[in-house]
């Protein structure tokens, strides 16, 4: 690899750039042979897995070139190194985590998928693919994955999103206080949804039991109590559905783990009478892990474990301050009802003719005060994605000062390099963009502007057109005095593509109002840009027009764009569609009817109004529009001689009476207003319009 390039920062670790390759490579066949995929997120986890095996092949061809790596892709090597080390975690937690919590957040799961994968098209972004020795096989892999990167949308299994629907619907039904009074209706459904998700056996319920409590712990240490409350909700659910489906099978299971259970939490505590008459038929996840008893009110605490109200009370009112069952030291003290395992409690108790006070009224005072202040300290912590991490903007600032070191010092060879690599740099990202003008690269990019090689004018330009985005480096591109710079590449670049990009750079510097005060004082920007408008690729023509219109909102350029010729070309485009700039070139001339000298050289034109005619019927919305005001603006101030040919014109009036009726706003009340106008010309000539 590169020995003059310092190692890589990659999560905090750093890399050698010798051995990035080969951690690459290994990371990337660890979630390559991930294997037996989890139910939940099935279709993103698969997906993504042939992604990075596309990725495996890209960085076995780099290792066997054994060449060295331009800087900028070892940018994107390390990115690539941390999405995929992200991905590999977030398919982990998926594997080892509860499937019906997965399923719950089936779509921010998804959310990350689809977050990782855009990540990853970006870091594609400055993969310098043509300095890299590929296959033709692997550049052809590389790139299809690139489009489909930038491309991608968010991916929800809509089976996942039924199943998701079925369980909330199930647990809102059954969190109602008294719903245990009317039955356990749902459970058929819930056992075919939690038979979906890989649940069939006692083993894989008490291993998802296992997963709920280990993410009800998790979500506790953050104060989620909703989130937590949840969790114990579907906990009671698979409890539930668990000792229903498999009641025969595990009986003598549960009256052991009972008789083991109680012998270990059973301190000094009077199990009563009536309870000793149902001891071994209680279920061991309805029983208080304080007083062994069946739980009257069961309750969660900030641990996320379950207890009866009573209880847990008398517990906390002593003094403590942990957790009975795990010892973990409570963050508040509120108690959060677990309606859905009193449902099931209440539930078994009618199955099982056991008679149930509700012992919840005689401590409602204590549970509310305790709730409310715990609540009123409390809030919900949002999980929040951020992408760009200090490690990574870190390498991004080495590699941009690497690279304006090798503008400022390298033979011409090494600055075409290194140029196409700050362009590929400044592709993507606001960040990227502010780094590379703080590395300084801007005055450097401005004198390889006039390099008499192709590529690095073509690649300097670009790489301003990339930086000018960001609106402080505006200013900065216009302080380094570029603007002459930039209009000599427009007017007579090496490459077409150099001079579109010239035209596209000074269409995103002039949003600033001082820059179109600038380019105004040189009537050779706005020849250049015609120029571009005659010559250019539809591309290049859209960004000279997009120009143009930018500089003509100041008033004062609009004469100089009539006198550099613009009108005759824009109206010989709207006789082109091939072209496919016709709205932009509609909008520009309606700007310049505005001035004198516009109007006057508009209305030179023989061809236009039965264009706009046309356009009336077959343009979209704003050309429409911009067709109204353009004949609008004719017919008024001694423009009698258009109305005539509007008049006169069989598919004028029928076409305005059209659009005053069913057209946008700003075409209804141009529309009237053109032929109100008519109609008064129609008077005058007694010959009123219908």
């Amino acid at each position: 690899m590169n020995a003059a390039l310092p190692p890589i920062m990659i999560s905090s670790v750093f890399l050698p750039t010798g051995s990035l390759v080969e951690s690459l490579i290994h990371l990337s066949n660890e979630v390559a042979s991930v294997e037996k995929l989890p139910s939940v997120q099935f279709r993103n986890i698969l997906t993504m897995i042939r992604r990075i095996k596309l990725l495996s092949s890209l960085f076995e061809d780099i290792r066997e070139t054994n060449s060295p790596l331009p800087p900028s892709s070892i940018l994107c090597l390390t990115e690539l190194f941390s999405v995929i080390q992200r991905v590999k975690l977030l398919i982990q937690g998926c594997k080892d985590g509860s499937s019906l919590w997965g399923l719950i957040q089936t779509q921010f799961l998804s959310n990350q998928f689809h977050v990782l994968v855009k990540e990853m098209g970006g870091a594609l972004d400055i993969l310098p693919l043509s300095l890299l020795n590929l296959s033709a096989d692997t550049r052809e892999q590389v790139e299809l994955l690139h489009r489909q990167a930038k491309r991608v949308d968010l991916l929800v299994d809509p089976r996942e999103l039924q199943r998701r629907e079925e369980l909330l619907q199930i647990m809102t039904r059954n969190n109602q206080k008294n719903s245990g009074n009317k039955g356990f209706d749902d459970f058929v459904k819930l056992k075919e949804v939690l038979s979906c998700i890989g649940l069939r056996s006692p083993l894989e319920y008490e291993e998802e039991i296992s997963k709920l409590e280990a993410e009800a712990e998790k979500q506790a240490g953050t104060g989620g109590l909703t989130v937590v409350s949840n969790i114990n909700n579907i906990i009671s659910l698979v409890t539930y559905s668990k000792s229903v489906i498999f009641a025969d099978r595990d009986k003598e299971e549960i009256k052991e783990n009972f008789k083991q259970r109680s012998a270990f939490m059973n301190r000094n505590q009077d199990v009563s009478s009536s309870s000793q008459s149902i001891l071994s038929n209680i279920p061991d996840e309805f029983r208080c892990p304080i007083s062994l008893d069946l739980m009257k009110d069961p309750v969660i605490v900030a641990s996320g474990h379950t207890y009866d109200r009573n209880s847990i009370a008398q517990w906390i009112s002593s003094g403590h301050q942990t957790c009975p069952k795990s010892g973990q030291r409570l963050i508040h003290m509120a108690l959060i009802p677990n309606y859905a395992l009193k449902s099931l409690v209440h539930q078994w108790c009618q199955d099982n003719n056991v008679p149930l006070i509700d012992d919840s009224s005689s401590s409602s005072s204590f549970s509310k005060s305790e709730s409310s202040s715990g609540k009123s300290k409390l809030s919900e912590k949002a999980i929040d994605h951020i992408s760009a991490t200090k490690a990574a903007m870190e390498s991004v600032k080495m590699t941009a000062e690497f690279l304006v070191g090798k503008i400022a010092m390298g033979s011409p060879e090494i600055q075409r390099q290194a140029t196409y690599e700050l362009r590929l740099l400044a592709k993507t990202g606001m960040g990227n963009r502010r780094i590379i003008a703080e590395a300084g690269a801007i005055p450097f990019l401005v004198t390889l502007l006039s390099s008499t090689d192709p590529k690095t004018q073509e690649n300097a330009v670009t790489a301003m057109l990339n930086l000018s985005i960001l609106e402080n480096n505006k200013t900065l591109i216009m302080s380094a005095g570029s603007i002459d710079s930039i209009i000599d590449v427009l007017e007579s670049g090496k490459t077409m593509e150099a001079r579109e990009n010239a035209a596209a750079t000074i269409f995103s510097l002039s949003i600033i109002n001082d820059c179109k005060v600038t380019i105004g004082t040189r009537p050779r920007a706005f020849s250049a840009l015609v120029g571009l408008l005659r010559e250019g690729t539809s591309a290049g023509k859209k960004d000279a027009a997009s120009a143009l219109f930018n500089l003509s909102v100041y008033e004062a350029n609009k004469a100089s764009v009539v006198v550099a010729g613009a009108v005759p070309l824009l109206v010989e485009m709207l006789m082109d569609d091939k072209a496919g700039i016709t709205d932009d070139a509609l909008a520009l001339l309606a700007l310049l009817l505005c001035c004198s000298e516009g109007l006057e050289e508009i209305r030179k034109s023989k061809v236009l109004v039965p264009l706009l005619i046309d356009l009336l019927r077959f343009g979209s919305t704003k050309g429409k529009e911009n067709s109204i005001t353009l004949l609008l603006g004719l017919c008024k101030d001694g423009g009698e001689e258009v109305a005539r040919r509007l008049l006169i014109n069989p598919r004028s009036i029928p076409s305005l009476q059209s659009l005053s009726a069913d057209g946008s706003l700003k075409a209804r009340r141009k529309a009237d207003a053109l032929l109100r106008l008519l109609n008064r010309c129609c008077s005058q000539s007694h010959n009123p319009v219908g």
